[in-house]
């Protein structure tokens, strides 16, 4: 199979090198995900880490992005038989407020190991946007973990939430959690608001609940643990009161995302994307009621496909010189290799 030659040696042309194909990238939470395909869309090969990039005083890490993301797309390059990479689209969880060394180091570094023509740097919200509706006027809530709606009239995009589990990502599922987990811990001291049904279902996951302070506060991935509880919170909502109201809670707090970002007009459309929307209908009820009430022009049309697939759809635009998604500073940022160095 042919090899890629080597960084910066590769034979380019307009759209980078010659016999070249795309790179499409999703760093999130959980890991790194990879996918090479061609420029007219079709996915060739995957690869996958389990290992999430960290961040640090310049936000996202591209120094260990690159360390993970190079060795897997040369490997790719090799199965395929690609020459190189004309487009690298990265999609990256937190790029809007913590992309700044991403943004100054990755598309130069990218152009270098593979002479790609185009890199673009996308947020995560926006992948997942294009994952579920293309190149279509909507919003998309995006939530997992944590929660962030986004929305565009194809001329600029509306974003609401997505501000961690501290500060927001509100209806997101580290915030079912914690409000599960208080709602035991009242019933543990007999405070108003309390269940003992999730008490009981803590207590089982976690231990004591007089210990659950010290099991959690220490942990670095304290939204993850906190998520891990909100399946608990569904199930126990076909017959615990308090349990239910949070459910309730989580579907006004995500219907008044998407209220916020969702565009005016005629056939708006909705999408959800992630994992929190497998707790089924104890989230999905509530949530509809909430849309009716909050968005009534829009339609909820299931995702096409989730972020990886969104990161694809915008290389493969991107090659084609047909993108109609706007272009931000901030979350959709493309750099061409003449202007990068």
């Amino acid at each position: 199979m042919p090899r890629h030659p080597g960084p910066g040696t590769g034979v380019t042309g307009a759209d980078g090198p010659a016999g070249c194909g795309v790179l499409a990238v999703d760093s999130g939470g959980s890991g790194v995900r990879v996918v090479v395909g061609t420029s007219g869309g079709e996915a060739l090969a995957r690869s996958a880490s389990q290992q999430a990039v960290p961040t640090g005083p310049r936000g996202i890490d591209p120094g260990h992005l690159l360390e993970q993301l190079v060795p897997m797309a040369r490997r790719l390059l090799a199965e395929t038989g690609l020459n190189g990479l004309g487009t690298v689209v990265v999609g990256a969880a937190g790029l809007a407020g913590l992309g700044d060394g991403l943004r100054a180091e990755l598309p130069s570094a990218l152009i270098r190991e593979f002479g790609a023509g185009t890199v673009a740097l996308v947020a995560d919200a926006v992948t997942a946007y294009a994952g579920a509706l293309g190149a279509r006027p909507g919003a998309v809530v995006a939530a997992g973990t944590g929660l962030i709606a986004i929305g565009t009239n194809l001329e600029a995009w509306r974003r609401a939430d997505g501000w961690g589990h501290l500060l927001g990502d509100c209806g997101g599922g580290a915030w079912i959690g914690r409000s599960g987990l208080e709602a035991a811990l009242r019933a543990h001291d007999g405070r108003r608001g309390g269940s003992a049904e999730l008490l009981a279902r803590a207590e089982a996951m976690f231990g004591p609940a007089s210990g659950l302070p010290g099991r959690l506060y220490p942990r670095t991935d304290r939204p993850a643990v906190l998520a891990s509880f909100a399946p608990e919170v569904a199930e126990a909502s076909a017959t615990d009161p308090s349990a239910a109201a949070i459910l309730r809670a989580a579907a006004r707090n995500i219907a008044e995302s998407a209220a916020a970002v969702c565009p005016t007009g005629a056939d708006t459309q909705i999408a959800f994307t992630g994992g929190l929307f497998q707790l089924g209908t104890p989230l999905l009820v509530p949530l509809e009621e909430e849309l009716a009430c909050q968005v009534p022009q829009a339609r909820r049309v299931p995702a096409e496909g989730d972020p990886l697939h969104g990161a694809l759809r915008i290389a493969t635009e991107l090659a084609a010189d047909r993108l109609a998604l706007p272009r931000d500073a901030e979350l959709l940022c493309v750099v061409s290799g003449s202007r990068a160095g």
